[in-house]
This record gives C-alpha cells, sequence and structure tokens, in this order.
C-alpha cells in the first residue's frame, strides 16, 4: 500500500463515521478517499457544482452558505473537526444546494460515492452510523427553524452560549470563527449580535472580552429573556 494511502486510512480511522472499521475495510475507503487541502477563504465547492461524494473535516473550519445574486451570504451551518457534509446530496444525485468556504486552514477528507455505497451494502451498522447523523442534522434544521420563528435574538444568543448543555459559572467559551459568521449563523446581523453580548455582559450574565466569553452567571443566563 502506498504511503498516501496508509496516512489516509490512518484519518480515516479517527473520523467518526469509521472509527469501527477495521483494516480491510479502511483500506477499501481509502482506495476512493481523496486529501483536500484548504487554505483559509478559499471555496471548496459552490451552489451548482456536481456532488459525487461527501468531506468530513479533519482539523479546520467550514462555513456552509447562500450567496445572494448581491454577494451578501446567509451562513446555515459551520462544520468542524470530525464532522462531515454532502451525504444527503450525494444519494440523491443532486448538485450542491449551497457553497462551502473555509474559515481556517483546513484538511478534508473527500470520500468518493461509488466506494462509500459499495461499503454500506457490506455493513449494515454503518449504514446506521450515518443515518444516525444525518437524522441528528435533520433534528437540528428543525431547532433552527423554531428559533428562527418562535426565540428572540436574545433567546437564539443565548442558546448558542449554552448550547443545550449544563454550563458552570466561569466557564470560558471561544468564538471559534468571527461574529459576522456567528451572527449570520443565528440569522442576525452583526451589530444586533453585538448589541445583545453588551446586554448581557451589562447585566453580569457574562464577561465578554474579545473572543473569549466567560459564563458569570449560568442559570440567570438560562432564563433571561431580554
Amino acid at each position: 500500500m502506498s504511503t498516501s494511502k496508509v496516512r489516509i486510512q490512518d484519518l480515516l480511522s479517527n473520523v467518526p463515521l469509521f472509527n469501527e472499521l477495521g483494516g480491510t475495510e479502511l483500506d477499501t475507503i481509502a482506495a476512493g478517499t481523496a486529501e483536500v487541502h484548504v487554505a483559509r477563504g478559499d471555496m471548496v465547492f459552490h451552489r451548482g457544482d456536481p456532488c459525487v461524494g461527501f468531506h468530513t473535516v479533519v482539523y479546520g473550519q467550514i462555513k456552509l452558505m447562500f450567496v445572494s445574486s448581491m454577494g451578501s451570504e446567509k451562513v446555515v451551518r459551520i462544520i468542524g473537526p470530525g464532522d462531515s457534509f454532502g451525504e444527503a446530496l450525494m444519494f440523491m444525485d443532486k448538485a450542491y444546494i449551497v457553497s462551502a468556504q473555509a474559515l481556517a486552514d483546513t484538511l478534508l477528507l473527500h470520500v468518493d460515492k461509488s466506494v462509500l455505497v459499495d461499503e454500506l451494502d457490506r455493513r449494515p451498522a454503518l449504514a446506521r452510523k450515518m443515518l444516525g447523523g444525518l437524522s441528528q442534522r435533520l433534528h437540528a434544521l428543525i431547532t433552527d427553524v423554531e428559533a428562527y420563528s418562535l426565540r428572540s435574538g436574545t433567546q437564539r444568543v443565548i442558546g448558542f452560549l449554552l448550547k443545550g448543555e449544563s454550563v458552570e459559572n466561569g466557564q470560558q467559551i471561544r468564538l471559534e470563527t468571527s461574529k459576522t459568521v456567528i451572527a449570520s449563523r443565528l440569522n442576525l446581523t452583526p451589530e444586533h449580535f453585538s448589541r445583545i453580548l453588551h446586554e448581557l455582559n451589562a447585566n453580569g450574565l457574562i464577561q465578554v472580552k474579545g473572543r473569549e466569553i466567560t459564563i458569570v452567571n449560568a442559570d440567570k443566563l438560562s432564563a433571561y429573556q431580554g
């Protein structure tokens, strides 16, 4: 096996979707997998490009977005290490409906559809894991629709900070990308996002220092309505 395939196999073994596969199965998938290095700011693909496989992030960060004819963008998803994108369109034989851009220097693995489909036929457990990931994504999409429709901007920001988890006082959160990107993801303007952070800071619920946010009072933050 070539050195390149050994490296790809090692990378695949750390991807949650493939971490239960043995060496032979990883060899098979590695044969249809390519490393894709994307510099910060570069495009991975544009809306309308053909989707012939799916990507998973080894390191770095990718944003999926819609871009209007005037050049404005709406971020629909931010993808980090271990996460994947493109599976649903790959199975539907559809072109990409969003564009993807690197928010940082990023290493992706692109798995060809034909190799994956063959492996799914042989390993039902792999199919179940992929279905689980797609189901989680659908649940997140429905949650987004609910948030945009029924929750205020302040509630959306608080939900983003708490991420539905048990957060303790003094816990620090780092914004891994720009406030502009996060605001778009939350369906807010950058100015509105900054005003909400300032309001939460002024009320003693958080402390903001650049991209570092410290949770001062988690209980009151969770209950805060704005």
